[in-house]
């Protein structure tokens, strides 16, 4: 059985796929799986995928009707044969010694989980460098708590430095915990986040290591980066799926407005994608939306309750213009921000 299985969910990923799938497949580390689960994609990815699984026998695909990233992974993970499970999506790829430094990582701190840091790469080639999610060292189960857990719980607006984003793909982590757990991906958007929030509640041992594991090619037609209509309502799905784990898990009772700080974040983005560059929809539609969001009874009492400070300087803007329910000014900003890009 190969040591560690690497997932790949594909759709609408012909342009990249090779790319990716060279990575994984070149790695200094040998012994391992690539599943590709191609997800009802109506370009050529799917032969793409059988072509790929050809010129190597550690390839295999499965071909499903389209169901989302989430349905994705979760067969990449009921298939998976290795100790140790990895995710890529289609359209980044690896460093060539990323698997063998996690593996050698954990294998030498008795770990039952590692995590690097990555690169962030635009389109035009640019490379910056990203922290991971701690510093390099040795954690345990109180560190995890407070160190991951309550930053992706929440209650990080006005930290610098404390938002922690759900990538997925910058840890190596054990079958044996996932299946265990029964921990699986739920919804079409910030699945990731609740992944790790309840996969980390189960974590004994995280080693985490300085070096970058991942390229994460900031994509613009990536979900996301474009436009998403209903995405207001797949965040309350996942509000409701966010509590009902942390009332499972018993998380957040030392973080009296975790809620309000995640509805904070989701309104922030909801903003941003109602006033995207790729929703049709005009100006003055989107900016009454935007107000309607603002007017939701959730969203009404994290403005009542908390005003964000210490963001990055386009978000603080739209804090405070919210707080001050200035949005016409708002709208302004956005259409000048689209106009020029």
């Amino acid at each position: 059985m190969p040591e560690i299985s690497v997932i790949v969910p594909v759709y609408r990923a012909e342009a990249f796929l090779r790319k990716c799938t060279e990575s994984i497949l070149s790695q200094t580390f040998a012994d391992l799986e690539l599943l590709l689960v191609e997800d009802g994609s109506p370009d050529k990815s799917g032969a793409l995928c059988d072509a790929i699984a050809g010129e190597d026998a550690r390839v295999r695909v499965f071909h499903k009707e389209n169901g989302g990233v989430s349905s994705a992974r979760n067969l990449g993970m009921e298939q998976a044969r290795g100790k140790y499970i990895a995710f890529a999506d289609a359209d980044d790829w690896l460093p060539p010694d990323a698997l063998a430094l996690m593996h050698a990582a954990m294998v030498k701190n008795g770990a039952d989980t590692v995590g690097g840091s990555h690169n962030r790469v635009e389109v035009d080639g640019r490379s910056e460098p990203e922290p991971g999610a701690m510093p390099a060292g040795l954690y345990g189960p109180e560190e995890v708590r407070t160190g991951i857990i309550d930053r992706l719980l929440g209650e990080r607006l006005g930290k610098p430095g404390e938002v922690l984003n759900g990538f997925i793909w910058r840890f190596l982590f054990s079958k044996e915990i996932i299946a265990a757990n029964q921990i699986t991906f739920e919804g079409a958007y910030l699945e990731d986040e609740l992944f790790l929030l309840e996969y980390f509640c189960h974590v004994d041992k995280l080693a985490m290591i300085d070096e970058p594991v991942y390229y994460y090619l900031q994509n613009p037609v990536s979900v996301t980066r474009r436009y998403l209509p209903d995405y207001i309502h797949t965040f309350e799905r996942f509000m409701a799926a966010k509590i009902a784990l942390a009332e499972k898990e018993g998380l957040g009772e030392d973080l009296p407005l975790w809620q309000e700080n995640s509805n904070w974040a989701g309104l922030l983005i909801a903003i941003g994608n109602e006033f995207a560059a790729s929703n049709p929809a005009p100006l003055a539609k989107k900016r009454r939306k935007v107000k309607e969001f603002c007017a939701r009874a959730e969203m009404a009492e994290a403005i009542q309750a908390i005003q964000p400070q210490g963001l990055g300087r386009n978000k603080q803007m739209v804090a405070d213009l919210v707080c001050k329910k200035r949005f016409f000014v708002l709208s302004m900003l956005y259409w000048y921000k689209n106009r020029n890009h």
